[in-house]
């Protein structure tokens, strides 16, 4: 471990670093997006099983030579905790999200990610010495309305897909957010709780357990979804799940982690914001447009929502 620094970063070079960590999380997250695009023939159980096989394996691989000092310093509680974020902010998540992104397409799958700032900063507004609610109203109502542009076109001008099955990829939308809430807030406070795991090897914790889990969905895959792939899609899909795994879920969550300790949980909510921009630009590049009116406000929203938080947190609280 190195040695401690010789003096500590102020609140405000805290709220910094983190934002540039919850940036950078973004920009990695906002991939998984596009990957069911990518490997459109594959289903959902296909896509996860083969992400996190490859994000546990390389857990492995990396948390090996510390193990023998980690494993007693996590105990039986944190392992069930570690069960839970998993399985919400990784596999049932991903799941959902690939389901809706093939049934109801980007722009829709990321009006409803959009709202989960909003989600996660309500219930963080309950924390103690949290920012009050009130002054996170502009804040709120920017990222709402971000979120309400990015997927107003999808919304408003149906596409190619039936109806029942836009319906479907919204309900696996809205899933996605629950899932997801859970796991931020959960996260943050298991994170904030203990020390004596880092916030890097917390993460590689997840991925080990999350590797577990994606064995269960293997079985799974080959039993409901069963459709003949050539030699070279079954390598395109091994790409893009060692891809993912790598830059979203080994890096992307370690960002995010650091991020979780650095921020308090209703800022944490807005940096989930990042995402969905990042989404919408990879979404772009994908369908090789320009961005519409609407899309252009929507990143106007994000920006000016990400700003109008960090200005609410940089006000002192009220004393009485």
């Amino acid at each position: 471990m190195s040695s401690l620094p010789l003096s500590t970063p102020s609140p405000a070079g805290h709220r910094s670093t983190g934002v540039a960590y919850g940036a950078a999380a973004g920009a990695l997250w906002g991939l998984v997006f596009v990957a069911p695009e990518l490997v459109g023939g594959f289903g959902p159980l296909q896509l996860s099983a083969g992400r996190y096989f490859c994000y546990g394996l390389l857990a492995l691989l990396l948390v090996a030579p510390r193990w023998r000092g980690l494993r007693t310093r996590v105990s039986r509680r944190q392992w069930g905790q570690l069960f839970w974020l998993a399985l919400a902010g990784n596999t049932l998540y991903y799941l959902l999200l690939s389901a809706a992104v093939q049934n109801g397409g980007i722009a829709m799958t990321a009006l409803v990610i959009g709202f989960l700032p909003v989600a996660v900063t309500l219930i963080g507004s309950r924390d103690q010495g949290a920012v009050p609610l009130r002054r996170m109203l502009p804040s709120l109502l920017l990222c709402a309305l971000g979120a309400l542009c990015i997927g107003w076109q999808a919304l408003a001008h149906p596409g190619a897909q039936a109806s029942g099955q836009k319906l479907l990829g919204l309900a696996c939308a809205v899933g996605a957010l629950l899932s997801w809430t859970a796991f931020a807030v959960g996260n943050a406070r298991c994170l904030a709780r203990q020390q004596q795991v880092s916030a890097h090897e917390w993460n590689l914790l997840t991925g080990l357990v999350t590797g577990a889990q994606s064995l269960l969905l293997i079985p799974l895959a080959w039993a409901f979804e069963n459709a003949q792939h050539g030699a070279h899609e079954w390598a395109r899909l091994a790409a893009v799940s060692l891809a993912v795994a790598v830059l979203a879920s080994l890096l992307g969550n370690a960002f995010w982690n650091r991020m979780s300790r650095l921020l308090p949980l209703t800022l944490v909510g807005q940096m989930i914001l990042f995402e969905t921009a990042f989404a919408l630009v990879y979404g772009l590049l994908w369908e090789q447009r320009a961005p519409t009116p609407a899309e252009m406000a929507a990143f106007g929203c994000v920006v000016l929502g990400v700003l109008s938080c960090l200005a609410a947190h940089r006000r002192p609280a009220a004393i009485g």
